[in-house]
């Protein structure tokens, strides 16, 4: 049962109302504040899984080589305009009647927190480990990061926070499902791959948290496809002829 990816879900679903009660009474200063601390956790845990790393030069070629497929097929424009259009389909449902002036701000911050909350390495390989073996604790780890981003984030964003919570779980639940058929062709050198590429993504997006780079995150996320093959490639094909 995908215990861990209802918790995620529920976890984003309650940081989003709670923001909305008490957005008005968390101040400025001190939202900006968490949000960086938030950011420094995002990076935090992606070093931490960066380290895993088992084959340099694959994690190095699929994040480029992702990054230039995302890139290629506009990949970040497209969830940049799916994100805006989602963010005036909830304020329509709502009824809100907030100043749009920012829209493009607001458009920029929704599309960090849907790629924190959907597209991260610890929440795509929590889902695959809770599939695998009945380990929840990735997920769970995420879902105590994710209740206060989402709260901060409520705060300015408001709902529709809450609602990203959706498209999460069916992406989550679907990488649970095919955990299955992928487990049997995974060496754990490939899957410290994967959660290394999946930590650079996550420590770029902590850069793009604080607005200190505006690193491609959605670009980068076709990356996460290719580690894998790539790893087994170089495992087994390069490293013998170079070796």
């Amino acid at each position: 049962m995908p215990i861990g990816i209802i918790i995620n879900g529920c976890s984003v679903i309650l940081g989003g109302i709670l923001g909305c009660v008490l957005g008005k009474r968390l101040g400025s200063q001190l939202q900006n504040k968490l949000q960086m601390v938030f950011a420094v956790c995002s990076m935090s845990m992606g070093i931490g899984t960066i380290v895993l790393m088992q084959n340099i030069p694959a994690v190095v070629f699929s994040v480029i080589f992702g990054t230039m497929i995302g890139h290629l097929i506009h990949l970040e424009d497209n969830v940049n305009r799916a994100a805006k259009r989602m963010q005036k389909i909830i304020m329509r449902l709502l009824g809100s009647r907030s100043d749009m002036s920012s829209a493009e701000e607001k458009g920029d911050m929704l599309l960090t927190v849907i790629v924190l909350f959907c597209a991260s390495g610890t929440g795509i390989y929590g889902s695959m480990i809770s599939s695998m073996t009945g380990d929840h604790s990735i997920l769970i780890a995420k879902s105590i990061l994710d209740l206060f981003t989402a709260l901060i984030f409520a705060c300015s964003l408001g709902l529709v926070v809450s609602m990203i919570a959706i498209p999460q779980m069916i992406l989550f639940l679907i990488l649970f499902i095919c955990a299955g058929l992928i487990y049997p062709l995974c060496t754990p050198g490939m899957i410290g791959d994967f959660k290394a590429c999946g930590g650079c993504i996550m420590l770029a997006t902590g850069f793009r948290m604080v607005r200190l780079k505006e690193f491609p995150i959605a670009d980068m996320i076709p990356a996460m496809a290719l580690v894998m093959p790539i790893s087994w490639a170089w495992m087994n094909y390069i490293l013998p002829l170079v070796s």
